[in-house]
């Protein structure tokens, strides 16, 4: 875990360094928990917001897109739930000062359990070799047997107490389980407290005449207030979805952990519209398409899983989580929610509207089930990092033995810079010949020009934001209208004329290649 904490401290600075990601406000000591994305993060963050809106509207016929505003009628978050049930379980260590997740805490020490039988498991792998037999040894080790009960048992109790939001038996976990504050090491814990997350401001001209109003915490309610405006103006048929990216706001008491959770961050959320009485089968099928979704990224699929929750939320009739192996463990990625009539039932009720659809194959009207998935854009970003980092030691072939070098493995389609163009040395025209080539190529993709520095420092330069081909330009080029290309993960070399350059490269960065591993819904 030492060594996993010590990876994430490495990308957090690696992310400032190279212009990923920057502490918001920093000239003025921060902002708790917001962040501002740099000039490689945001392109990085733009081709992932591409690759899912693509993915969505252009794969499946019957999703469309919205942009809703994020100040709505304050009556929607009442109508929605999140006004009385928007809460976090929080408990303070009396001793640190310090405020935690009642929950997040219980879920730790689970993964405490999990930790531990799979460290039996690699050790007794190592020992026995190829005779290893994991299922029997599961079955029949008394340490992995014990843990495996403590972990159903205290599985068990938590999900019962977040269901009854008992938050006296929360704690009582905690104090059971002798959870202890990460700072202070001790066990002295308040009482657990329910804290609505919602920031809220007002609108008006005059104090007296103001009306409160929310920032969203979530885009979905601005899809389901649209849904009508959508299928009428779209002559939209059931089953359809409606998608949506767009910042939401939160204000996390607890947030921690880099870009994984903020105060201000944004969502890529889809709303499927579907049949009642179809919605799980929906869900199966949404289920399957996202995860597709994720590991035709290349990260690696043993990367994700699939996390079914304990509580559903007052909405759902069934949820589950895609998680990814962050450095700090398996977290929730995306959400994919079966979220009943429950949104389009209450707004219809509070509203006084009719929100109800007419199905004229059944000739009859009714107010549509819905199958969510939600993607949070930063903690998606996080994921691809984390996937992408790599420390290397380079041997004979690839560099000096020894040498060492940090390089983000970036699905070439998301890299900020899809081509740098490296003039070999400052003069003889070679930078006039790279600026040639650049203004022809920038039209097609992102191209960097660098003359700064050794060739090899600019390579490692473009290896360290993710760069996935470099040309370089010598002297040769002048005469044979030829270039180096080098590739980013292999650093192995080749030499192409520099009329193939636009196809060669574009053929490689074109994000049709990733959605062609997705299977239509």
């Amino acid at each position: 875990m030492a060594q996993h904490e010590d990876v994430f401290k490495k990308l957090i600075s690696h992310c400032k360094e190279y212009g990923f990601v920057f502490p918001s406000s920093e000239i003025y000591d921060g902002l708790g928990a917001v962040y501002d994305y740099g000039q490689n993060g945001v392109e990085l963050k733009n081709n992932i917001k591409k690759y899912w809106w693509d993915s969505m509207t252009l794969l499946n016929e019957n999703v469309v897109g919205i942009d809703s505003a994020i100040f709505m009628h304050p009556t929607i978050w009442k109508a929605s739930g999140h006004v009385d049930a928007f809460n976090d379980p929080l408990i303070d260590n009396k001793d640190s000062k310090k405020r935690y997740r009642a929950d997040v805490l219980i879920e730790e020490q689970i993964a405490k359990y999990e930790d531990k039988i799979n460290k039996e498991i690699e050790k007794a792998a190592k020992r026995f070799g190829n005779s290893f037999d994991e299922q029997q040894f599961r079955e029949t080790n008394p340490r992995v047997l014990e843990n495996e009960v403590k972990k159903e048992t205290l599985h068990i109790r938590f999900a019962k107490a977040l269901n009854d939001s008992n938050l006296e038996e929360l704690r009582q976990i905690i104090i059971d389980e002798e959870i202890v504050c990460p700072i202070s090491g001790t066990r002295n814990w308040t009482e657990v407290r329910q804290f609505n997350l919602m920031f809220s401001t007002e609108m008006g001209s005059t104090a007296d005449g103001a009306m409160k109003i929310y920032l969203r915490p979530e885009t979905a309610q601005g899809i389901f207030v649209n849904f009508l405006n959508v299928q009428k103006s779209g002559r939209m048929k059931i089953p359809f979805g409606i998608a949506q990216i767009g910042k939401a706001f939160r204000n996390e008491i607890v947030a921690r952990q880099f870009v994984f959770r903020m105060r201000e961050f944004e969502q890529m959320e889809m709303q499927f519209f579907v049949r009642p009485g179809e919605e799980l089968n929906w869900f199966v099928k949404w289920k399957e398409t996202r995860m597709k979704w994720h590991k035709a990224l290349g990260l690696g699929d043993k990367k994700y899983r699939f996390h079914d929750h304990d509580k559903l939320a007052h909405y759902a009739n069934a949820a589950t989580d895609i998680e990814f192996e962050m450095p700090f463990g398996f977290k929730e990625v995306e959400g994919i929610h079966s979220r009943t009539d429950f949104d389009l039932s209450s707004h219809e009720k509070y509203s006084g509207k009719n929100i109800k659809y007419f199905d004229p194959e059944l000739n009859q009207s009714y107010v549509p089930y819905v199958i969510e998935t939600s993607i949070g854009v930063d903690r998606m970003f996080l994921s691809v990092l984390a996937g992408s980092y790599c420390e290397e030691t380079l041997d004979a072939s690839t560099g000096s033995v020894g040498d060492t070098r940090v390089v983000l493995k970036l699905p070439p389609a998301l890299a900020p810079i899809k081509l740098a163009i490296l003039p070999l040395v400052k003069k003889d025209g070679l930078p006039e010949k790279a600026r040639e080539i650049i203004d022809n190529l920038k039209f097609d993709f992102n191209c960097q020009y660098d003359e700064k520095d050794s060739i090899g420092k600019r390579y490692r330069r473009q290896d360290a934001i993710g760069t996935p081909y470099c040309a370089t330009i010598d002297h040769e080029t002048l005469t044979d209208n030829c270039v180096t290309i080098r590739y980013r993960d292999t650093m192995q070399q080749e030499r192409a004329p520099i009329s193939d350059l636009a196809g060669i490269i574009a053929d490689k960065v074109n994000l049709k290649n990733i959605l062609k591993k997705i299977k239509e819904v």
